[in-house]
């Protein structure tokens, strides 16, 4: 049976039961038919989520699935175990996928990180015009033209954090931890809406207030 490695398969025995539900007639005329469909079908689903690489694990979540009785049809129940196994080719084949599967993950934030690197020198004016006459010395006529088209351009989100946002993040944190009440709630925004308005950051003000349900004193409802 299949795993999560295209072309990596599982081997699969398994063992099951099947018993008429009380006071029931099954409705279909082979029951052990049925009920070998049944397995199979919930095994192959728990198993397009395992890797042949941690054995252990999948026949656990398999096992898991099928060990209570379940119904596939009316008046039938069915339960099961199972061993699995792989081939030490598909178990080479399965390593070779997550090698490659992580060199690509390394290829592509390499790449990543080489456009953030290039977007911060484009949205930079000078490390632009240098950058250009570097990449393309005959055309130095031209770079005007791409300060014209590139002034707009941000530049690249930060990937790391700084140790003064680290601080402001845990200690908002910790803030929202401890507002266990909407009247703790409001009484903070109240003291951050003054605070923002006599920073002369109204918009900010105007948007910390859509978050009160009450009315801050003095002002408008939002």
């Amino acid at each position: 049976m299949a795993s999560t490695h295209a072309g990596v398969l599982f081997s699969v025995r398994i063992n099951g039961l099947w018993r008429q539900t009380p006071a029931s007639t099954p409705a279909h005329h082979e029951p052990a038919a049925v009920a070998r469909d049944h397995l199979r079908q919930q095994i192959a689903a728990v198993l397009r989520k395992g890797c042949v690489l941690d054995l252990a694990a999948a026949e656990d979540a398999v096992n898991a699935a099928i060990g209570t009785w379940s119904s596939p049809v009316k008046g039938l129940e069915v339960t099961g175990t199972v061993h699995l196994d792989t081939t030490s080719d598909d178990r080479a084949l399965a390593q070779e996928h997550i090698r490659r599967q992580q060199a690509a993950g390394l290829a592509h934030q390499a790449e990543l990180d080489r456009l953030a690197h290039l977007q911060a020198i484009l949205a930079d004016r000078d490390l632009r015009r240098v950058w250009w006459i570097a990449q393309f010395p005959g055309r130095f006529s031209e770079c005007d033209a791409l300060q014209e088209v590139l002034q707009d351009l941000p530049l690249p989100h930060e990937a790391k954090e700084d140790g003064i946002r680290s601080d402001i993040r845990r200690f908002t944190d910790q803030l929202l931890a401890d507002l266990h009440t909407p009247q703790q709630r409001d009484l903070f925004l109240t003291a951050l809406i003054q605070t923002l308005t006599v920073l002369g950051h109204g918009e900010l003000a105007t948007a910390a207030a859509h978050f009160q349900s009450q009315p801050a004193p003095g002002g408008e409802t939002a």
